[in-house]
């Protein structure tokens, strides 16, 4: 088996063209980088190089043996990280999601060993991400399709916006994105789909983006800026402690206001998963 020290000069040889900028790159010395390419060629029992007085370069099956190398050296690393993520998805029940929703009722439990991915996952490549074992459980707004996959339904998520209680919308039971067009809102930024869904619904409203939840609650508590939140805020804490005596919500009544939810998760892990979805379900037909 030949050793990845020697596949990763030969990858930089590759790449840095001389030995100097090799060197340089893997923190080691021009001799060294020699004597691993001298090395390479015996263990292959192959030339790699043409070597002149004053010059080495790769020669075509030495290139070819590079592009070979670097797969090789990728698909080690993928193994390295991969066991990782196996050995820490047996300790913990590691979450991530697409909406803010699923974890804000994750959070309500505490009878399981979770950790909590805070930061929400584009809507791509979420499969992949649960093949790796990166997240024991990925919550969308569709079921994954992977025969290696299985899904439970959670609950729905509805979108409610929050208006100044002298707006005329305020008057309403509900509203529909129409009816917002043109208004002004401050939002936090990680919101996940919401964000895609209110700039596509509502195109010509400006929103003021918050990377701080400081900064929104302040900007929040101090205009008159319209705000959104969902039927699972009222069990986040930090939306608990407002009292915001001057804004009603009021729910938006257009159907893509309203997403089901589902969790996503490796089939061959559902026995030991089902105990903290069961939990998630009942906490969300509880707060729905």
């Amino acid at each position: 088996m030949i050793d990845n020290y020697l596949l990763e000069e030969l990858v930089a040889f590759n790449k840095y063209k001389t030995l100097a900028k090799t060197a340089d790159h893997l923190g080691l010395s021009q001799p060294a980088i020699t004597r691993g390419t001298k090395k390479l060629e015996e263990e292959l029992d192959l030339k790699l190089f043409n070597r002149t007085p004053n010059k080495i370069s790769l020669n075509e099956t030495g290139k070819f043996a590079a592009e070979k190398a670097a797969e090789v050296l990728a698909i080690n690393s993928n193994f390295i990280k991969e066991v990782k993520n196996f050995n820490l998805n047996q300790k913990t029940i590691s979450l991530a999601s697409t909406a803010p929703g699923p974890l804000i009722v994750a959070k309500q439990l505490e009878d399981h060993n979770l950790t909590i991915n805070s930061k929400l996952l584009p809507d791509q490549d979420l499969a992949q991400l649960l093949l790796a074992q990166q997240y024991s459980i990925i919550f969308s707004n569709k079921p994954l399709d992977h025969k290696l996959i299985a899904n439970s339904y959670l609950g729905q998520e509805s979108l409610i916006v929050n208006l100044n209680e002298f707006t005329p919308l305020a008057n309403q039971t509900e509203v529909k994105f129409s009816q917002l067009h043109g208004l002004s809102f401050v939002v936090l930024h990680e919101i996940g789909i919401w964000r895609q869904l209110i700039q596509e619904k509502i195109p010509d409203a400006k929103f003021l983006y918050q990377n701080d939840r400081d900064n929104f609650d302040e900007i929040k508590n101090y205009s008159i800026f319209p705000y959104f939140t969902t039927n699972l805020s009222k069990i986040e804490p930090a939306w608990q402690k407002e009292d915001m005596v001057d804004r009603i919500p009021v729910k938006i009544s257009d159907k893509d206001a309203t997403m089901s939810f589902y969790a996503n998760y490796l089939s061959k892990n559902k026995k030991r998963l089902l105990p903290l979805i069961t939990s998630m379900q009942d906490v969300w037909e509880k707060d729905d």
